[in-house]
């Protein structure tokens, strides 16, 4: 197999941010709290493939992107419960609200 040299790993990146965010912008406001809880748990499949390239330390370049993309990760994770929640709060009687 051959591999993908850096102008093909960054345009598969560019690409997949566009297409990701015209996605994620057109969806209808009643399917962001499910997909909110599908995104964390995507999230929390990568913060385990992150920790095992940060902890294998082949180099020190690995060691630091898996580090950068265990916090990248458990930042999405999260901010995704905190949204969630707030969403979630805003469909509660306000009498019911502690």
């Amino acid at each position: 197999m051959q591999e993908l040299d850096l102008w093909s790993m960054i345009f598969v990146f560019m690409l997949a941010t566009f297409i990701g965010f015209e996605v994620i912008r057109n969806v209808s406001r009643l399917l962001h709290t499910p997909l909110m809880s599908l995104t964390n748990a995507i999230s929390a499949i990568a913060v385990v493939g992150s920790i095992i390239i940060a902890g294998e330390q082949k180099t020190p370049f690995t060691t630091v992107i898996g580090a950068v993309a265990v916090f990248a990760s458990m930042t999405n994770i999260v901010s995704g419960f905190l949204i969630t929640d707030r969403m979630l709060k805003m469909f509660k009687k306000r009498g019911a609200q502690k």
